[in-house]
């Protein structure tokens, strides 16, 4: 077992694991943090915990310190700069005419890379404006593709429910979602029903999952040919939630039935 802390670098941003370093600190504290980019800024989102060595998947990298007022000055320095570099980013870009759109950019702390995020719909040639960008910059440029779940959590809005997307309000991390999960839980299969703003399947069709298939259990397939007290018959829908199930029996008619309860 290894002590972690976790530390994400943006309020509703993905949380990663750091050795807090033999140090104590608060949730919502701001730290210096070393990463592969260099030094960062990040914000202290869980206590002090335990997890098995091999979970992790890279090296465990340190939180270095409590970020100093030296610190927050240079942060909000780099994020005007970083403004700026945004425009010059999309100024070069029209005038290369190249087919992407730049999301945001960020410096690390220590100023010793440039990050750009941009949406495409193809592959990129971007060598001319990384060369132009760290010429003026003088410092490494790093640009990374997102999708549109990204764009998405970057942009927030309302979803079809009324309340803000939970991509943009919590959700750190995007769990695959597959048109199955629609299936379990017997949603029309309708684009502009099962699809969030982003176009992608809706995140929230995997809360409930679990519970539904779990109920599930039980149940007969519609267009299942059962047979029942009253005579055989085939199965036209079914009540997951309910555990109920209604049957098509020849001169009979439709009729409802419970699943049998589980003995164990």
């Amino acid at each position: 077992m290894i002590k972690v802390i976790g530390v994400k670098f943006k309020e509703n941003g993905k949380v990663y694991h750091f050795s807090p370093n033999n140090q104590e600190f608060q949730i919502d504290d701001k730290v210096v943090v070393e990463t592969e980019r260099g030094l960062q800024l990040g914000i202290i989102a869980t206590e002090i915990y335990e997890i098995e060595d091999s979970s992790l998947k890279s090296a465990l990298s340190k939180v270095l310190r409590l970020a100093t007022e030296e610190d927050l000055k240079n942060d909000a320095k780099n994020k005007e700069t970083a403004k700026k570099a945004l425009k010059k980013c999309r100024d070069l870009i029209e005038k290369y005419k190249l087919n992407m759109y730049i999301i945001d950019a960020s410096f690390t702390l220590d100023r010793s890379q440039l990050f750009f995020r941009f949406m495409a719909d193809e592959r990129v040639d971007f060598r001319s404006l990384a060369k132009t960008l760290a010429t003026t910059y003088k410092t490494r440029i790093e640009l990374r593709q997102i999708g549109v779940r990204d764009k998405a959590k970057e942009i927030g809005g309302y979803g079809s429910c009324g309340r803000p997307l939970c991509c943009a309000k919590y959700l750190s991390d995007f769990d695959s979602v597959s048109i199955n999960m629609a299936k379990n839980q017997n949603i029309a299969l309708n684009p502009t029903k099962i699809n969030g703003v982003c176009g992608r399947l809706l995140c929230c069709l995997k809360y409930e999952d679990a519970c539904y298939q779990e109920c599930r259990k039980g149940l007969p397939k519609v267009g299942k040919k059962v047979t029942t007290e009253q005579g055989e018959g085939k199965v036209v829908s079914i009540d997951i939630l309910k555990g109920t199930y209604r049957v098509n029996i020849p001169d009979v008619g439709i009729v409802e039935f419970e699943k049998e309860a589980d003995e164990s």
